[in-house]
């Protein structure tokens, strides 16, 4: 994935929150929307985009295919960084150690600003090594963020602060599948659901406020990516 994908996509929120919806528009704050299931319920949504919109602001990012969540002020989206003198394959499907870092930005939604950013190391070995996958989930004073290499963090939706983590692979043991990890994390009152893997724990409850594992069920010789 180019980085001009990421960025046009990113460009796209800051000219629909900030510009072409009603001041009133929803937050979308998680995958596929408020109810997720991707629908909009707002009034006055313009049934066609201008061949060249009016953008209120442009932020450059990396690479990557997690879409932004929009919640309470501010734009939420992960992306990643190679490491100096390291470089993506020239065929997608290779698998091999790629070093770089994610990234999750918090940004101004009417200005674009940064408001703070959380980076960690996550050397890939993914194929389609260009970034996360899924779109972060805002809760409150939490934001949910699951990167390709399966560290799931939960953040201060006002600091970027960790608050509680984890890392798949390290924590249950999961070999990371061929595309990684893929499904954007699903809160359900005080758990949070997360595809994880594994032996008897390809679905796993935690805490969401704490991270405490609460239960875990299913096994599978691969969870899969939805």
């Amino acid at each position: 994935m180019k980085l001009q994908f990421r960025a046009c996509r990113l460009l796209a929120a800051g000219a629909l929150v900030a510009g072409s919806l009603p001041s009133s528009a929803d937050d979308w704050p998680q995958w596929f929307g408020p109810k997720r299931d991707g629908v909009w319920r707002e009034k006055g949504i313009v049934g066609k985009l201008p061949a060249e919109p009016d953008y209120r602001w442009r932020v450059p990012t990396g690479s990557g295919y997690a879409g932004p969540a929009v919640a309470a002020g501010r734009v939420f989206v992960m992306d990643r960084h190679l490491a100096t003198g390291s470089s993506k394959p020239d065929d997608p499907f290779a698998q091999g150690t790629i070093p770089g870092t994610e990234r999750v930005l918090c940004l101004d939604e009417v200005s674009g600003r940064e408001i703070w950013k959380h980076q960690y190391n996550a050397p890939y070995t993914v194929s389609y090594a260009a970034g996360p996958r899924a779109t972060p989930t805002v809760d409150g004073e939490h934001v949910f963020t699951l990167g390709a290499e399966g560290h799931l963090k939960c953040l201060d939706v006002r600091s970027g602060a960790v608050k509680w983590e984890k890392h798949f692979a390290t924590d249950y043991g999961v070999k990371t599948a061929t595309w990684g990890w893929a499904s954007a994390p699903l809160v359900d009152g005080d758990r949070l659901i997360s595809i994880v893997g594994g032996e008897g724990s390809i679905v796993v409850a935690f805490d969401k406020s704490t991270g405490r594992e609460l239960w875990r069920a299913l096994s599978a010789k691969e969870p899969g990516y939805g």
